[in-house]
């Protein structure tokens, strides 16, 4: 009887915690990319991806999730269309031949109840390599409009451009690039 009881806490105690885990869709809305790079050492060049979607599931009990995010390259905004479509060009970002960047992150690191990082791999412009988004800010709430859960927050990161083979312009655009991360996510 002790076996039973055992294995029976032990199924409630996987269902349990598996019902902590929830999937959630990205909210373009309310989700934003944005890039920094300092321009000729004088000012700082932005933009952003206009087209985004992905997913996340997250687990607060088992301190655990994965997040998919893909953005459109030939999206990239920076509010001058020359400069987008050099940017697009095959001297930049080459959006003919990589038309996504991808990032899955599936190590997340939490600071109590939050999430305090997000470890993963940025796929740009054919290369992938390691990124660590630290979280600047996170929560959920009970959405008013959807009447559902909606968690999300504000990530940033520092990368170098070149790693992923971007080198034009090296003069203009420093290699140094600081990502920042907007993302809400509504429970499914």
């Amino acid at each position: 009887m002790t076996k039973t009881l055992l294995a029976t806490l032990l199924a409630f105690g996987a269902v349990t915690a598996h019902a902590e885990s929830a999937t959630y869709a990205v909210d373009p809305s309310h989700t934003a990319v944005i890039f920094e790079a300092t321009h000729f050492g004088t000012s700082t060049l932005r933009g952003r991806f206009d087209r985004k979607q992905g997913s996340v599931s997250l687990d607060r009990t088992a301190r655990s999730g994965r997040v998919e995010l893909s953005l459109d390259i030939a999206s990239i905004n920076t509010g001058v269309a020359s400069f987008n479509q050099h940017l697009q060009g095959p001297d930049e970002f080459d959006a003919a031949n990589f038309p996504t960047a991808t990032f899955v992150g599936d190590r997340f690191v939490f600071d109590g109840d939050r999430v305090g990082e997000v470890a993963g791999t940025l796929t740009l412009h054919g290369q992938a390599h390691p990124v660590t988004l630290k979280a600047t800010h996170f929560g959920c709430y009970l959405n008013p409009l959807f009447k559902r859960e909606v968690c999300g927050g504000d990530f940033e990161a520092t990368i170098q451009r070149s790693r992923w083979g971007l080198t034009y312009g090296p003069n203009y655009a420093a290699d140094d690039v600081r990502l920042l991360v907007q993302v809400e996510a509504i429970k499914q």
